[in-house]
């Protein structure tokens, strides 16, 4: 088994480190005390309306397991210890389970699908543990987040809901798909949206410059947004600019969220962190050393990861020029009619296709026009139709795009960054229905394989450590409130699972299947999976910040 230093995760951050009454000297000196999880103070004879018994509790600082029960009334944990002699509504025996808190999916693109009356109940989510989802990741999503809270609370939802303000979509919405910098006025405008979706109660500023129109901005530009974000406490996620060797290079990817963390004064995430294709792969190394570095200088940056070796994006991401998508479809279709600038977006996208390891690491994840193309990969898509690899996507993307998976990670790599105590873990999954698509299996896998394969099965990461990637490290990189702590007074978001069933059932060939191994789930103190079974009982809400 490979030994993980737990000693020094642990002064790495000292931030989210109060459990059971233990502070660490270094945490004592940075931070005012945290409430603690200790021998609470209960009534005698207390009572509560959900009892856990003597469970496993692991209280998301990172510590290993303490035997200890814990008492919910209401939405709220009010007590954890030991509660012998207290009486409850409902009594659960957690001795041979493990207890945690609601897992915290920092990237997620389930914001639209939680909309859909068949999909609020985010049973995928919930399958895997995950309680509270970030929304509008990568720069993408709504622009207008007041309509987006105001359309979330309309109905019951079954996870709690913590929206970001996309940088790309409010690019998008003051200059339309420009290649070019923004005016004095336009920079104004964005500043302004900013300010709006973070009094609309946005817990971040998302960006995606690897994508149009994100990908046009600069880094002046994206400072200046960061800025206001950090007005509110908030932090600065991207999708950074380059994640191969794409444009200008991973580690000068890594470097520009670095640079707009420190000059905004706020917190920067490298979201989704991966060495993406074998041109620099081994490069997790560096990464590593350049977050080192930064934080060593007082820079806050952590770092999120899904614990899988494809990636999934558009065909036309992963493979256009982005100069060919300037100004919109019209104007991409008028270049590819072009003979002369055909030519170059070809060459360009062999180039990029070369990058992702070629058409046969490439599989259509989804593809309206055509569903019989779902599932296969784009070097069979080519062959069936006579075609080369890349003319054949050209045609995929004029019918309209296709959604693509693409095997291009490496193991060592995803370990290396796994292990770090500033990366937290995402799934940069959605939500589908069965039989829509052939997504990713990270949509209904992503915390339950890191569960499986990287604690248990790979031994990679102790448990405590992983579940503290999930709970109390994002709670306190995006201030959620009350979340991510097994402790009097967080909110009930308990999850109280079977490490030895946790698994992923999801896989790429068949990728609508649900995890497993999740006996009881609460959101909001409400049992959203008891015994195993889906209750119906829909919990969630959509969160603010406490500023």
């Amino acid at each position: 088994m490979r030994i993980v230093n737990h000693w020094k995760l642990l002064a790495a951050a000292p931030a989210t480190l109060i459990s059971f009454g233990f502070t660490p000297v270094a945490a004592r000196a940075q931070q005012a005390p945290a409430p603690s999880t200790a021998r609470a103070a209960v009534p005698d004879p207390a009572h509560f309306e959900i009892l856990l018994l003597g469970g496993r509790v692991l209280d998301g600082s990172g510590s290993a397991w303490v035997r200890a029960d814990v008492g919910i009334s209401g939405d709220r944990i009010t007590a954890v210890g030991d509660l012998r002699g207290a009486t409850a509504a409902t009594t659960i025996d957690a001795r041979e389970l493990y207890v945690a808190p609601g897992f915290i999916d920092t990237h997620s693109h389930a914001g639209e699908a939680l909309l859909r009356s068949e999909l609020r109940g985010a049973r995928p989510l919930l399958a895997q543990g995950i309680t509270t989802v970030f929304v509008n990741p990568d720069g993408g999503g709504r622009a207008d987040l007041a309509a987006q809270r105001s359309a979330l609370s309309s109905g019951r939802i079954g996870v709690n809901v913590a929206l970001m303000v996309p940088h790309g979509s409010v690019r998008r919405a003051v200059m339309g798909m420009a290649d070019r910098a923004p005016t004095a006025a336009e920079l104004r405008r964005m500043e302004d949206l900013v300010a709006e979706g973070m009094g609309a109660g946005a817990f971040a500023l998302s960006s995606g410059p690897f994508y149009a129109p994100g990908s046009f901005a600069k880094t002046d530009e994206l400072i200046a947004l960061a800025r206001i974000a950090a007005r509110y406490g908030a932090p600065y996620q991207s999708h950074i600019r380059d994640e191969s060797d794409y444009s200008i290079g991973l580690l000068a990817a890594v470097e520009e969220v670095i640079t707009v963390a420190r000059e905004a004064g706020t917190r920067g995430v490298i979201t989704h962190v991966k060495a993406l294709g074998p041109n620099v792969w081994g490069f997790s190394a560096a990464i590593v050393h350049r977050v080192e570095r930064a934080r060593e200088q007082g820079v806050e940056v952590f770092a999120d990861q899904y614990p899988y070796e494809a990636s999934q994006t558009s065909l036309a991401a992963a493979l256009l020029p982005r100069w060919a998508q300037a100004d919109g479809n019209d104007s991409l279709r008028a270049r590819i009619a072009n003979p002369a600038s055909r030519s170059r977006i070809v060459s360009a996208m062999r180039e990029n296709l070369a990058r992702r390891g070629g058409a046969e690491r490439m599989r259509i994840a989804g593809f309206r026009a055509d569903r019989s193309l779902e599932g296969r990969t784009l070097a069979q898509v080519a062959a069936g139709q006579n075609q080369d690899a890349v003319e054949a996507a050209l045609a995929l993307i004029g019918r309209g795009g296709a959604g693509i998976v693409s095997f291009n990670m490496s193991d060592a790599d995803i370990e290396r960054l796994m292990l770090q105590p500033w990366t937290m873990t995402s799934s940069d999954g959605g939500l589908a229905m069965a039989g829509e698509g052939a997504p990713h299996p990270r949509n209904n896998g992503a915390f339950a394989r890191k569960l499986r394969k990287y604690v248990v099965d790979d031994e990679v990461i102790e448990l405590g450590s992983a579940v503290r990637s999930m709970t109390s490290l994002p709670a306190t990189v995006y201030r959620v409130p009350d979340r991510g702590w097994l402790r009097p007074g967080a909110a009930a978001d308990v999850v109280v699972f079977d490490i030895a069933r946790v698994r992923d059932r999801a896989t790429y060939e068949d990728p609508h299947q649900v995890a497993e191994g999740m006996v009881h789930v609460l959101v909001s103190g409400r049992f959203a999976i008891r015994d195993g079974a889906f209750t119906n009982i829909l919990g969630g809400q959509v969160l603010r910040p406490v500023r």
